[in-house]
């Protein structure tokens, strides 16, 4: 599972039932979260069963999985039983078995085969050709306005990137802000720790973070959560330079229009018009077409799909550094944790010091992302040595950063006083392989984790289990 579906699938798996049950009744929906939301054991797990009219027994699902893959069926299980796809069959005196929960199944069936008067998929508008708006005028826009949001994130406005970029209106610099990327202080914008990891993100695991955002802001603004979520999935399934009419929507969707335009997900000639374009930014929302780093070639790797994706920068053993790129977004993140002191039309040159390091981390920015981001986009001639880094300047900037930290907190849940060893392995391998392990110690039977909700459901099936077998 991708980055960008992790963060949209927590957000979805904390929403109660009756959201789901509505969101499912939309055709669009249900195939966005088939598409980008369930690995490859879920999605066939679901295509087997979606024509089935009675449960299907637990021992027959487990016929179609090997023996020695127990573990990746308990899981894609488990995922489809947190997303209500899957349900069980509790009908007295029968075996324990499951089945697809409606609505989901006949949306799902509806949008593979097609048919209906739903419109979840939008409805096309008819544009006079004068008044069409190209791909290319598509990505231009999509790029101005996501450019001017990172461009305020890193602060290069004060570089150049105002006059090319996007002025952004107040409800995107507050949900910045909300989402703690960033951190404002008077007219002063400092991009946070949370910010720079959102940076060097993909660009849609960058959208969907906003979006995820935009959700849980969704509240305080008035708006619905599934007239908000329909239309985000609903943006996924739709064409790349096809004009869409308005006239479905519902009013929460027409807000969210003039919200999205703003991050360059949809374009608009203008608020009263009675169309709407996807950019590439939505199109791309259900699918991994286009997940490029952001930052390594600019926004134009990320819209045209580019797959030579080029490093740029050079170090030196001295710590000085050379940046092939003439990108107001890329200067604007090496000037944060280097000091520049030459630019040159499709160069810059600077060093990396104790002072620039210490600044970066003073904002919440970490040695190894700072490592991590050199690495990502070292020049291919650096590529050619073992280490592609210096080794003393990757030391160096740990060095520094610890300089300044002798202990760091993590906050999550103790799980402990287990009664055997094989009752403490299962969910602690499980907490490994899903991401949340922390800290174990198997002398002591302990284990910490930094969400509980996917454990507690698994200790609660095994319980369910344990009853069930008498």
């Amino acid at each position: 599972m991708s980055a960008s579906s992790v963060r949209s699938f927590e957000y979805l798996e904390s929403l109660p039932g009756t959201v789901f049950n509505r969101l499912y009744k939309q055709p669009s929906a249900a195939l966005a979260i088939f598409r980008r939301m369930l690995p490859h054991l879920a999605k066939s797990l679901v295509m087997a069963m979606l024509y089935m009219t009675r449960p299907l027994p637990v021992t027959d699902l487990e016929t179609w999985v090997r023996p020695g893959s127990r573990r990746e069926q308990d899981t894609a299980v488990d995922l489809l039983e947190r997303l209500q796809i899957l349900k069980r069959s509790a009908e007295p005196g029968t075996p324990r078995s499951y089945m697809l929960t409606n609505p989901f199944a006949s949306s799902l069936r509806q949008a593979l085969t097609g048919g209906g008067n739903h419109k979840s998929f939008g409805i096309l508008s008819d544009v006079r050709s004068k008044d069409e708006v190209t791909i290319s005028q598509l990505d231009d826009f999509a790029r101005k306005q996501w450019e001017g949001v990172l461009g305020y994130m890193v602060g290069s406005t004060g570089i150049g990137l105002r006059d090319e970029g996007a002025n952004l209106s107040p409800s995107v610099k507050h949900l910045l802000q909300y989402g703690g990327l960033v951190d404002v202080k008077g007219r002063n914008v400092d991009i946070t720790q949370d910010g720079f990891a959102f940076v060097l993100q993909e660009v849609n695991a960058q959208v969907w973070t906003i979006l995820v955002l935009y959700l849980e802001n969704a509240e305080q603004l008035g708006m619905d959560h599934v007239d908000v979520l329909s239309f985000l999935f609903m943006l996924g399934s739709l064409e790349l330079g096809q004009a869409y009419s308005k006239a479905n929507l519902t009013e929460t969707q027409l807000q969210m229009l003039l919200d999205l335009r703003d991050f360059g997900i949809i374009y608009q000639d203008s608020p009263a018009s009675n169309n709407y374009y996807p950019t590439r930014l939505a199109t791309t929302l259900t699918s991994d077409a286009g997940a490029l780093s952001s930052a390594s070639g600019g926004f134009d790797s990320a819209l045209h799909s580019s797959t030579n994706d080029k490093g740029f920068v050079f170090i030196e053993t001295n710590y000085r550094l050379y940046a092939y790129t003439s990108s107001p977004l890329q200067i604007a993140i090496l000037s944060l944790f280097t000091r520049l002191s030459t630019r040159y039309p499709n160069m810059i040159s600077g060093k990396m010091t104790r002072e620039s390091i210490r600044r970066a981390i003073s904002m919440g920015i970490t040695g190894d992302q700072i490592v991590d981001f050199l690495y990502t986009h070292a020049h291919p001639q650096m590529r050619k040595t073992e280490t592609v880094l210096p080794p003393t300047v990757v030391d160096q900037i740990r060095l520094w950063q610890i300089e300044g930290e002798r202990m760091k907190s993590t906050v999550g849940f103790l799980f402990k006083d287990f009664s055997t060893a094989a009752e403490y392995e299962g969910p602690c391998r499980y907490a490994g392989d899903i991401g949340v392990l922390a800290w174990k110690n198997d002398a002591k039977r302990m284990f910490f984790v930094t969400k509980h909700e996917q454990i507690a459901a698994y200790l609660k099936g095994k319980k369910d289990k344990r009853v069930e077998g008498g």
